[in-house]
């Protein structure tokens, strides 16, 4: 993800749905396979999610990649083309 604020609303809602689910950003890193320190990093915004940790994430969250990624509160006339 190239575009910070991107980026930034990435990391809310990865945080937003670990905590939904309760899960601390460990269980989540034991869950999808990487290391609590890259939970913490992207939730910090310091660290963009390649696409193997995204279809880890995505899968410990019982969620597609694209509702990992997508915003629904993001309407299309929002997004960037």
């Amino acid at each position: 993800m190239k575009n910070p604020a991107g980026l930034r609303a990435f990391s809310e809602r990865l945080r937003s749905l670990r905590k939904q689910r309760g899960y601390s950003q460990q269980k989540l890193a034991d869950i999808a396979n990487v290391e609590q320190s890259t939970i913490k990093r992207i939730e910090l915004v310091q660290l963009a999610p390649t696409l193997d940790m995204l279809i880890s994430l995505s899968r410990a969250l019982n969620l597609e990649v694209r509702d990992l990624v997508d915003d629904p509160a993001i309407t299309n006339s929002d997004k960037e083309v």
